[in-house]
Formats: C-alpha cells, sequence, structure tokens
C-alpha cells in the first residue's frame, strides 16, 4: 500500500478541503447510516494480529537442521538393520536436543498485542450533533473526534482545532520530545515526523486539547502499515543455522561416502558380508558426530542464561551465535545512546557562562555559583513552568515526572538549587499564565513580587530576543540596552549551542504595576539555558569496545540532525571533533533504486536522522546485500519490521513496545548499549566454543573410520582384527565425545576475543584449512589405533578380545588427551581456555571413569566384548594414545616461536 492511499496527503490540504473531501460537517458529524455505510465499505477499526508461533511450530522447529535430519536418516536405517542398541541411543541424543531448544524457545515466545489492544477502548465522538464515546473498532474515516489530555489517538486524524495540542510520537518517529500540534498544512513531500496536523493511531496526546476527522482506520493508517512491514519483512536464517546446515549436507555425503568405501574394501578383501555391512552401518554412524546439534542447543542456552544475568534476554536460541558475527550495528540515540532524561548542562548570560553538572553536584563559571543571575535564570525557568514533580515519600527527590520533559529538566534543576516551585509559589503567587503560543514560541507567567509584578518568560531564544530591550547586567541597577547588534550575537551564539546537541531556551523577565500589560514587550534578556539528553557514561568505551572489535556502530535516530550529530561527536560514533557527515531519512530510498555513488556515500554514513521505518528497512537491506551481517536496536511500534528483517533485532525492555519485544530476538531490560556490546563477546565466545567442540568430535570420529576401513582391508590379507567393535564405536561417541564436547562449549573465552575482527558473513563453522586439520589428525590418531593393534596381537600374543580392547582405549583416552590440542594459537600448555575451564577437567574424570566400567563391571563388559589389558597392554595403550597430544603441544611450540621471531 502507498503512502498516497493510506493519507492521501491530507496533511497537505486546508481543513476545509479534508472536510468536504469526507462531506462531513464539523459541528455535526456523521449519521447512523452514514456510519454503517462506512463501517461496509472500509471494515472495523482493527489492527490485523500478527501470527505467532504455535508450540507445534516450535517443536518441529527443532528438527529442522540438517544435522538433525542425517541423524533421523541414520536412526532409522540402524532400526530397519535391528541394530537395537544404535537406534535407542540416536533417538534418546534427538530427544534430550528437542527438549532444549523447546523448552528454552517455548518461554520465550511473546503475542503481538501491543497492535491489537486499541479495539477495546473508546474515544469521544461527534455524531448526528453530539459527542458520545464510541468504541475505536467502530471509528469510520471522516468522523469527527474530540481529543483531551491524555488520550490515544484511535486512528490516524487531521486536527482542525488544536489548543496547544502536544504529542508523544516516539512510538512511531523515534522523537524523544513531544511534538506541538497545529492545524495549517504542510509540505506535501513532509515526513511522517514534521507532518504537524496529523495524529497518528498509537501516538499519546500529552497535553492540551483539540478536534480531528479521521483519515484513515485499521490496516490503512501508519501503525496498520508498519504491521504489514512486520509481517512481510523477510527473516534471514541466523549465520549458525547456516552454517550447521552446509555442515550438515557435507557430512551427509562425506558419512555415505565413507559407509560405502568401508563396506566394498572390506568385501573387496574377503571379509565376511554381514560383518562389514553391519561394521559399515556402525562406521557411518559413527562418522555423524550425535553429540553436535546437544552441543551447539546447550552451548547456546547457556549463552542465553549469561547474557540475561547482563540483562540480555534472548527470544530464539541461534541469536545468540549472530551476535558474535555481528559487523554493524545500529543502534538509536534516546534511552540507547543517551539516558532519556533531559538535564540543565549550561546557561549563557551576559556577564558569563556556567556549566552544571547535576550528578555531580558541581557548578562551573568565572562568577562563581552563587551569582544572582544564575539564580534569577533558574527561578524564571522553575516559575514559567507547567509540569510538576511528584514527591510521594517527602524527601524531596522527585519520584514521578509530568509534562513536557524540558520543563521537568527545569523543575529539577531548581530542587539542584534548593528552588522548590511550591515554596517560590509560596513566596510569589502567580497573578496570571499566558500560555505556550505556537506562532510566538514563547510562553509567560505574572507573579506579585515584592516590587511590583514579576513577568517570567521563557521561548525560542530569537522570538524572545526579538520581545526584548535590555540586556541584564552584573546587578540590578547594571542593565543596558539590547542593540541589534547584541541580539544578531545572541542568535548566533544559541545556534552553536544547539550545534552541541542542547535544547535551548531563552529567558527574560520584567517587572510591571498592572497584569493586564501585554508581556512580551520591553522584556529584560536574562541568558541562554541549555538542556542535553546526556550519553550514558559507559557507551564510549562500549563503542571504542565496537571499534576494536571491527563492528561499525550507526545512529539511525527519528531526532533533528543537529542533535544526533553531537551525540555522534559525544560518544565517539565519529572520531573527528568536526561536525560528522549526516544523512536525512528523506534522502534514504530503496537500495534497488539507488546508484552506486548513493549506496557508497550511504554504506560510509555514520549518522542518520528522521528516518522512518521503511528507510530503517532499506538501511538493513542495503548492508546485508553487502554481505555485513547486521544487528538493529528499536523501541517502538514502527521499529517492529526493521527489528524483523535484521540479523539480530534488539529491543528496548524499559521502553520498548509490546510489538518491538515481540518481532526482536534480543531484549535489553536496562535499555544499555554496553548489553549489546557484552552480548556480543558472549556470542562470539559461543561461535568458538561450538567450532572447537566439532573440531574434537569430527577429528577422532573420522579416524575411527579410517582405522576400520584400514583394518577392514588389512585384515581380508593378514587376518587383523578390525580396531572396534560396532557397540564400541556406539559407546566411544556417546561418552567420549558428548562429554568432552559439552565441556567445550561451556568455555569462558579467550581475553582477546573481543580485539579480533567479525567473522566473514559466509565463513562455514569449519574453513578448508580445518578440514585440512582434520584429515590430519584423524590419520595420526588412526596410526596410533592401528599400531596399538598390531603391537598387542603380533607383538604382545594377546587374544583377539583383548587386543581390541587395547585399541579400543587407545582411541578413548587418545580422543580425552587430544581436547588440550585444541587451545588457541597464542596460549601456553598451562595457561589457555581450555586448562581454565573446570568442565573439560570433570569430563575427563567421567570419561575415564566410564571407560574402566566398560572393562571392569562384567554386565557392560560383556556387552562391549571389553577383556582386562593386562598391565602390558595398559603401558601400550595409554602411551600410544598420548602420541597425538604430545605431537600436538610441540608442533603449537614450534609455530608459535616462529611467529615471535616473524
Amino acid at each position: 500500500m502507498s503512502k498516497e492511499e493510506r493519507t492521501q496527503n491530507y496533511f497537505s490540504l486546508q481543513v476545509e478541503q479534508v472536510l468536504e473531501n469526507f462531506k462531513v460537517d464539523p459541528e455535526q458529524g456523521l449519521n447512523e447510516e452514514e456510519v454503517r455505510r462506512r463501517i461496509e465499505q472500509h471494515g472495523p477499526n482493527r489492527i490485523r494480529e500478527a501470527k505467532t508461533r504455535s508450540v507445534w511450530r516450535i517443536l518441529i522447529e527443532q528438527f529442522k537442521s540438517m544435522v538433525i535430519i542425517v541423524l533421523v536418516i541414520a536412526g532409522a536405517v540402524a532400526f530397519f538393520f535391528q541394530h537395537l542398541a544404535e537406534g535407542i541411543a540416536i533417538v534418546a541424543v534427538l530427544m534430550v536436543n528437542a527438549g532444549i531448544g523447546f523448552v528454552t524457545e517455548w518461554k520465550a515466545v511473546r503475542s503481538m498485542e501491543a497492535l491489537s489492544r486499541l479495539g477495546e477502548e473508546s474515544i469521544r465522538v461527534r455524531r448526528n450533533g453530539e459527542e458520545r464515546d464510541v468504541l475505536v473498532e467502530r471509528l469510520v474515516p471522516g468522523d469527527i473526534i474530540v481529543l483531551e489530555s491524555g488520550d490515544l489517538a484511535p486512528a490516524d486524524v487531521r486536527l482542525i482545532e488544536s489548543n496547544e495540542v502536544r504529542v508523544n510520537e516516539a512510538v512511531l518517529t523515534g522523537e524523544s520530545v513531544p511534538v506541538l500540534k497545529q492545524t495549517e498544512p504542510v509540505d506535501a513531500d513532509a515526513p511522517l515526523a514534521e507532518r504537524k496536523c496529523m495524529l497518528y493511531r498509537g501516538t499519546t496526546v500529552n497535553e492540551g486539547s483539540g478536534e480531528g476527522v479521521v483519515t484513515a482506520t485499521g490496516m490503512k493508517t501508519e501503525l496498520g502499515h508498519i504491521s504489514e512491514l512486520a509481517e512481510s519483512a523477510e527473516k534471514e536464517i541466523t549465520p549458525l543455522q547456516k552454517r550447521l546446515d552446509q555442515l550438515g549436507r557435507r557430512l551427509a555425503w562425506i558419512t555415505l561416502a565413507l559407509a560405502a568405501a568401508v563396506a566394498g574394501l572390506g568385501l573387496i578383501a574377503g571379509q565376511e558380508t554381514t560383518k562389514m555391512i553391519k561394521t559399515a552401518i556402525a562406521l557411518g554412524v559413527a562418522a555423524i558426530p550425535e553429540g553436535l546439534p546437544i552441543v551447539a542447543t546447550i552451548a547456546l542456552a547457556r549463552g542465553m542464561y549469561l547474557m540475561a544475568r547482563r540483562n540480555a534476554l534472548i527470544n530464539k536460541l541461534p541469536a545468540v551465535e549472530t551476535l558474535g558475527a555481528t559487523r554493524i550495528i545500529f543502534t538509536d540515540k534516546t534511552g540507547t545512546l543517551t539516558e532519556n532524561q533531559m538535564t540543565l548542562r549550561r546557561i549563557a548570560t551576559p556577564v558569563g557562562d556556567f556549566e552544571i553538572d547535576e550528578d555531580k553536584k558541581e557548578i562551573q563559571g568565572e562568577k562563581g555559583s552563587d551569582h544572582p543571575l544564575l539564580h534569577r535564570i533558574i527561578e524564571v525557568g522553575v516559575l514559567c513552568n507547567n509540569a510538576s514533580l511528584l514527591d510521594t515519600d517527602g524527601d524531596r527527590e522527585p519520584e514521578e515526572e509530568q509534562g513536557d520533559p524540558t520543563e521537568t529538566a527545569l523543575l529539577r534543576a531548581g530542587l539542584f538549587f534548593e528552588m522548590d516551585r511550591k515554596d517560590l509559589l509560596g513566596e510569589k503567587p502567580e497573578v496570571r499564565e499566558v500560555p505556550f503560543d505556537s506562532d510566538l514560541m514563547m510562553m509567560a507567567t505574572f507573579h506579585q513580587g515584592r516590587q511590583g509584578i514579576e513577568v517570567n518568560v521563557k521561548g525560542a531564544p530569537g522570538r524572545v530576543l526579538e520581545a526584548c530591550s535590555r540586556l541584564a547586567g552584573e546587578k540590578d541597577d547594571g542593565d543596558r540596552p539590547l542593540e541589534d547588534g547584541d541580539r544578531q550575537a545572541w542568535v548566533q551564539r544559541a545556534e552553536a549551542l544547539a550545534g552541541e546537541g542542547l535544547r535551548i531556551l531563552a529567558v527574560a523577565d520584567k517587572i510591571i504595576e498592572n497584569s493586564e500589560i501585554k508581556p512580551y514587550e520591553n522584556l529584560r534578556f536574562l541568558g541562554l539555558v541549555g538542556l542535553l539528553d546526556p550519553p550514558r557514561e559507559e557507551v564510549r568505551q562500549s563503542i571504542e569496545q565496537c571499534r576494536e572489535a571491527g563492528i561499525r556502530v550507526v545512529m539511525v535516530t527519528g531526532d533533528q540532525p543537529a542533535t544526533a550529530a553531537a551525540i555522534a561527536r559525544q560518544t565517539q560514533i565519529v572520531l573527528n571533533n568536526e561536525s560528522p557527515s549526516v544523512i536525512h531519512g528523506s534522502e534514504l530510498k530503496d537500495p534497488d533504486a539507488m546508484s552506486t555513488e548513493d549506496r557508497r556515500r550511504v554504506i560510509e554514513t555514520a549518522v542518520f536522522a528522521r528516518v522512518s521505518p521503511e528507510q530503517k528497512l532499506h538501511l538493513i537491506k542495503l548492508m546485508q546485500e553487502e554481505g555485513e551481517t547486521v544487528a538493529m536496536t528499536g523501541d517502538g511500534v514502527n521499529d517492529a519490521p526493521a527489528l524483523k528483517k535484521a540479523d539480530i533485532g534488539i529491543a528496548m525492555g524499559m521502553r520498548g513496545t509490546d510489538a518491538a519485544r515481540q518481532a526482536a530476538d534480543m531484549i535489553l531490560r536496562d535499555d544499555a548499549f554496553s548489553s549489546i556490546v557484552a552480548a556480543v563477546q558472549q556470542g562470539r565466545i559461543i561461535f568458538d566454543n561450538i567450532r572447537k567442540s566439532v573440531m574434537f568430535m569430527l577429528c577422532t570420529n573420522v579416524a575411527e573410520v579410517i582405522a576400520v576401513a584400514a583394518a577392514s582391508v588389512a585384515g581380508g590379507f593378514t587376518g587383523l582384527p578390525l580396531p572396534l567393535l560396532p557397540l564400541q564405536i556406539l559407546y566411544l561417541n556417546v561418552v567420549t565425545d558428548v562429554f568432552p564436547a559439552l565441556a567445550l562449549g561451556m568455555g569462558k573465552g579467550e581475553p582477546d576475543i573481543m580485539k579480533r575482527k567479525p567473522r566473514p558473513r559466509n565463513e562455514p563453522i569449519l574453513t578448508k584449512a580445518h578440514w585440512g586439520a582434520i584429515g590430519g589428525w584423524a590419520v595420526l590418531v588412526a596410526v596410533c589405533v592401528l599400531g596399538a593393534l598390531s603391537t598387542a596381537f603380533y607383538l604382545l600374543g594377546f587374544e583377539q578380545r583383548q587386543a581390541v580392547t587395547a585399541s579400543f582405549l587407545t582411541l578413548a583416552f587418545g580422543k580425552l588427551w587430544f581436547v588440550f590440542n585444541l587451545r588457541s594459537a597464542g596460549s601456553t600448555m598451562f595457561k589457555n581456555d581450555i586448562v581454565r575451564n573446570p568442565y573439560v577437567a570433570g569430563s575427563i574424570v567421567l570419561c575415564v571413569i566410564l571407560l574402566l566400567a566398560a572393562v571392569y563391571v562384567p554386565v557392560l563388559s560383556n556387552i562391549l566384548e571389553t577383556q582386562d589389558p593386562s598391565f602390558r597392554g595398559w603401558l601400550l595403550l595409554l602411551g600410544m594414545s598420548l602420541i597425538p597430544f604430545i605431537w600436538g603441544q610441540g608442533l603449537r611450540f614450534v609455530r608459535d616461536r616462529q611467529k615471535d621471531r616473524a
């Protein structure tokens, strides 16, 4: 649906034209017959509910991985050939993996309730010349609605009357300050954030009252359009899911090829047909790392738990790892990079400037903190004010704020200067108030003072300066005339302060004898007040961490370009001290319509202001087309489509809407950017751990295949038995694979992990170098296993069962020692992530106990066909099992020395 179809640019038409278009008299409203006709034409005023993930869908999704599918096939084959033990073991692995994933994701399911709640509420409507409360669901285009402070806009509305209406549009535009509305039309090309005569469904009337005509209902509203975008936004499967599927497909082909090769070679060598078929099936199962799905799921679930402790809640398990691959973070400004609370920071007066830090309780200025002009400016800001701070426990610390954030900031500044508004009104009672005028851009209050009636004025700097004739001096009798040159200088000063990200107000006063005198004449200019929504203290450090980690941080906000640029400088999103390049939302187009130069400019820009929901989608699409893994933060209903489209959508938990939280992959409970960085670090650790686990399982599993394949060929000519029996293979895969692999998945990560560059978007879990290493290590381990078998069988004269036990235990213990070969480059033998991981030591102890049980517990020994290898056998198998470990440590030492020399 196009913008024209949704709104037909009613914001660019005069009120009379809009009313004529809907054929409605604002004094009478629609009649009931016309309402019924329009409901039939347009339908009820409802937002279509988003489809939620059912319990069955969540369960089915646990079996979509290619590795899982391969395991299902392997289990079916095992049952078909009546290998019940193997089949039952595989089914158990599948059930455990599905159970962990299902329970974790089911707990995180959220419903899309935010877009449907409005239908149950009512709004004041004028119909048949009478005002009545009507269910929001029954509104139709052309209805005349009456708006009061606190109302939620029930549809898209063109204002026809406005009495200082201020609207909180944060959920749609991201604008951090309530917007003053008017009835005059705006330009037809004005972005949503600048359509001052429109109210959009889901926004809130903070102050004032007015009337409007409904221009769109249901799915034809801007909110409905956003809902459609959220539904249609294609969610890419996570990088981890892609990589696991790639690995699963490769393992499927490798498994089939190995099973066929072993069976063929054995038959050619004269081995018994039934025996070789059973062995081929066992090896096919052995080649698949049954523990991989469990390891990946538990590693992700543990990461989910650790992130929750750092205030990051994950909706879907694979999203945990996606964070580790993130290369670009699109972040909003208000509340994520900033504190989301206006505070007084700067006061510029004719006698000097003052810096105020309320947190540190410091006031800096050449004239000192007790200068009377400074205190007079604060007093004007407190008295000329319509906001309130509620103190519920009597400690003078405000616990709840009501009103414009700028005015509540002035009241808090008053408390900092020990000026409570109630106390001041007791000393100087209010005689009269002139409300804020959107044309004059000023407000005034009259108070009975000791010397007469005091007029306090605050407003836009240019307008206040025009109403001033005097400039305040050191003392009350030190005022001097305000010349045109002075006015121009102060206007420029105000513009310079605004460029620093400050919200600027001018304050003035005068003393009169009659309260009926006009307020905006012959004023005394007192100075400029600069307020700031300051950056969070930890943001600069977090952004620096991102920079070191190779992650770009890009600000995407609904705020003004000047404010966005200032915060970008203060948070070090841009490093130079000059004003950063800012792209206005109106300049963003669909990537398909962009020229090469436009794409390059957008890609290189770090600050985007006045951005709409569709434009956020364009940004994400563009970056994903460039091969980037993108994270996007958001809090409003307008952010839902972008959160869904991004590789990792991050919603705000404190100020975020239900719609944003439902669409996101991750929710920040503290709304802090630093929590995103901590989550990225955990995501990287998880991927490293999963990679180590996969390397461990494949190296030793392929070694099993190579050893059995070689023995099956050699045995036909030499009589050498197979080094492993089918149930021994499965026992090793369940015991010595799963427990150490799980322990590797629980590692805390290397200290320098956030100093590495992000992985390429298309990098698989195992690169060509990893596959080469797997082949090399597998051959070495297989040689050691065959060496132990040959030595025991031929040289030591062991009987077949005892010799096979020696080779079985050689492989088993070789797997346990091999864990330590997976330490990161640059680490030492005794100082690395694996040695520091207590779960690794615990898993090795457990595996040793289970291996001893396999030999010395009679029932288990009979099932596995094992036998005490004797003292000589133990010396042989332990010595052979240590060879890969010794070789690996030596190789790492040599490579590290060569790297140091280079």
